[in-house]
């Protein structure tokens, strides 16, 4: 019995030699001979051999159930640059790769004093439109006192010219007055308006320059963690330039890559798994978020040259947001890992392929 177990062991190390390098998959778990009585309780010999069976059943990973299939891919989350709208100088930086950041913390000012010196400029020119408003609404009380005045001679002219008593020259006169205070009402009358509209071009100005300053405060869009810093306090940046890069934390996603007859069977929504190349003793779960609705050749990521001459179709798997917020310190993008999908709702997961988190 103990020979035949030895050479059981043997061909374990000669099969970690002869078979090739492959990603975390998960199997079934071997079960003993048919044969043996039910009853029985398997010998030494027996479990080694079942030992061995799952052992190159995990490696070769063949044995899914049939409506289950899996593809390797990556994994990743939806990246986003912080950049400077308007160019400048940057005065600060104050996060570094890796750090976690929050939606709306800020992550870098930009200096641009020219932009400053605008602003009070503008500033300066609505206080002298408002000045220039007020000395208009003075002057409009005044033309029409004025007007007035000259309204009362010219109807007493008018009675005492019936009377006899003056000439139309005298009348006349009156009249030149009255007409003369009445354009002059209306002109500071139009210098008011104008006041008005340097004022609201003026104001405009001012908001529109103090909206640069706001935007020389670089913030985070969404809150994640720093992938790239790709500039330093400093150095010049020009308009639209990028700053940081930013990974979304709550929208991480492996992307895989299925022949037709099974990305046929997908339906949005539909439970998925994740086995990450890192952690393969843990099972993430993930939903299907996308299948595209065009074939394409595989990219060069996938492992096997055959595999890149395939058309397939681009299945995007999403992982459960809740686990995200739980873990996020340990999601880590770029690692290599399986996804594992159903072709029907019907078909139980496998023990294997049961959600496994870490505690």
């Amino acid at each position: 019995m103990s020979v035949r177990v030895a050479v059981i062991v043997l061909a374990v190390l000669v099969l970690f030699d002869a078979l090739p390098t492959a990603g975390p998959a998960l199997a079934q778990s071997a079960q003993p001979s048919p044969t043996s009585p039910s009853s029985a309780q398997p010998g030494p010999a027996a479990r080694a051999e079942a030992a061995v069976r799952a052992l190159i059943a995990r490696l070769r990973g063949n044995t899914l159930p049939d409506g289950i299939v899996k593809s390797n891919g990556r994994i990743e989350a939806t990246q986003v640059d912080v950049a400077a709208k308007y160019g400048g100088r940057l005065a600060s930086v104050t996060v570094e790769e890796g750090d976690e950041v929050t939606a709306g913390q800020v992550v870098a000012t930009i200096s641009a004093p020219e932009y400053e010196a605008q602003l009070r400029a503008a500033q300066a020119q609505v206080l002298r439109a408002k000045q220039a408003l007020a000395e208009a609404v003075a002057l409009i009380a005044q033309r029409t006192s004025d007007l007035t005045f000259a309204r009362t001679e010219l109807e007493r002219g008018r009675s005492l010219l019936e009377k006899g008593s003056i000439t139309e020259q005298a009348v006349d006169q009156r009249r030149n007055k009255f007409e003369a205070a009445d354009a002059a009402l209306r002109a500071v009358t139009a210098q008011r308006e104008q006041a008005h509209f340097a004022i609201n071009i003026a104001e405009a100005d001012v908001e529109r320059l103090q909206s640069v300053l706001i935007d020389l405060v670089l913030v985070s869009p969404r809150s994640g963690r720093v992938q790239y810093r790709l500039a330093r306090a400093g150095e010049v940046v020009a308009a639209g330039q990028r700053v940081l890069t930013i990974l979304d934390l709550k929208d991480v996603y492996l992307t895989i890559y299925l022949p037709a007859e099974d990305a046929g069977k997908l339906t949005l929504g539909d439970e998925a798994r994740i086995v990450a190349d890192p952690i393969p003793e843990y099972v993430i779960p993930a939903t299907v978020a996308f299948v595209a609705t065009e074939a394409q050749f595989t990219p060069k990521s996938v492992e096997t040259a055959e595999e890149r001459q395939k058309l397939m179709f681009r299945v995007k798997l999403q992982v459960d947001p809740d686990v995200l917020q739980k873990y996020h310190r340990q999601v880590k993008t770029g690692v290599r890992g399986v996804g594992f999908v159903r072709t029907s709702t019907r078909i139980a997961w496998p023990d294997e392929l049961a959600v496994k988190l870490p505690q």
